[in-house]
């Protein structure tokens, strides 16, 4: 028995997917992720992400006229508006306004346009605007507010709006009385110390794998990175380099001194790690080609990540190692190029 199935004329041609959908399916894969955020940690996020958008699209549109291009095709493309909610996933809550004035300028003048655009880029453009604000304003950028079930102090959206907008506490006290120490600050300046990591783990501020409410938000994170693996708008080499990189590298040193090591699951769900493994380490245009080099890009970013949790002067390192794999890309490419048919 034959079958016959309807078919258009030749030539038969897949369709081919363009950079505002590519952008858009990030942007929906992030939406679980900055829901749960805005749910253990206020609005403060949300405000952070329009603020972010906002200086974004205006560099963004700024660059375009000085360098003679239409704004409709790249404003459209949410290729700034992806950078401004990376950036500002990774600020605190309460950071004032000016703090994403200056990183989008970095990213999208310095790190984007001025090598040449959207795909000329050798820097992830919201890492570089990361960096430069953690670099040049660490006060602000260490602020970061205790989940609500923990905070004595209940700040609503116009407490946090004068917040980031004056930058003067709208309670009684100071910074303190409304910011406290992140998980992976907590453990580093603990260890540091020489106190006994579960004896750090007994603070409220953790909680069943990493952060209390942090874990929860790097699930969210997570579910939307397996959403781009099942869609394949990423590929599964890098999230996985960069996860069981750090999964096996720190796994030897917790079972060798569990009390001056934190396990593995507590680096994963702490900090940027899944934010980074899925969203940022993803970047094409700043990371690898080949899929071999996507595995060493990736399991750098998870190594060098590790390296300055435990020995750099900053709790996470994600975005630094971002970077610096960001600039090894290229000779790790050229090492690890597939063979040629029939070679």
């Amino acid at each position: 028995m034959t079958r016959s199935f309807p078919t258009s004329g030749a030539p038969h041609v897949a369709p081919q997917t363009n950079v505002a959908r590519v952008m858009l399916q990030v942007l929906l894969a992030l939406v679980p992720g900055v829901l749960t955020y805005a749910w253990f940690f206020g609005p403060g996020v949300l405000v952070q992400i329009a603020l972010a958008i906002f200086f974004a699209l205006l560099f963004e549109a700024v660059m375009l006229r000085w360098r003679g291009r239409e704004l409709k095709p790249f404003i459209n493309d949410y290729s700034a508006v992806l950078t401004a909610v990376l950036f500002a996933l990774c600020i605190p809550p309460l950071a004032p306004w000016w703090i994403s004035c200056v990183a989008m300028l970095f990213a999208m003048v310095f790190a984007k346009h001025l090598y040449g655009g959207l795909g000329q880029n050798v820097f992830n453009p919201a890492m570089v605007g990361y960096v430069v604000v953690l670099i040049s304003f660490p006060q602000a950028m260490t602020a970061w507010m205790p989940p609500l079930s923990l905070s004595e102090i209940d700040l609503g959206l116009g407490a946090i709006l004068a917040t980031i907008f004056t930058g003067q506490v709208p309670v009684e006290g100071s910074w303190d009385a409304v910011t406290q120490a992140t998980p992976l600050d907590l453990l580093k300046t603990g260890i540091e110390s020489g106190r006994l990591v579960p004896e750090l783990r007994a603070s409220p501020v953790f909680g069943y794998f990493g952060g209390k409410g942090w874990e929860w938000v790097a699930g969210g994170y997570a579910l939307g990175g397996f959403y781009l693996l099942y869609q394949r708008v990423i590929s599964w080499q890098v999230p996985t380099a960069v996860i069981l990189s750090v999964i096996v590298l720190s796994l030897p040193a917790w079972l060798i001194d569990p009390a001056n090591n934190p396990d593995p699951l507590q680096h994963v769900f702490s900090g940027a790690i899944l934010l980074t493994a899925f969203y940022i380490a993803t970047d094409p245009v700043s990371g690898c080609v080949s899929n071999r080099g996507r595995l060493v890009f990736g399991a750098g970013v998870g190594l060098l990540t590790l390296v300055i949790r435990r020995w750099g002067g900053y709790p996470d390192g994600a975005a630094f190692a971002v970077l610096l794999m960001n600039m090894a890309a290229p000779l790790i490419d050229r090492y690890t190029r597939p063979r040629m048919y029939g070679e």
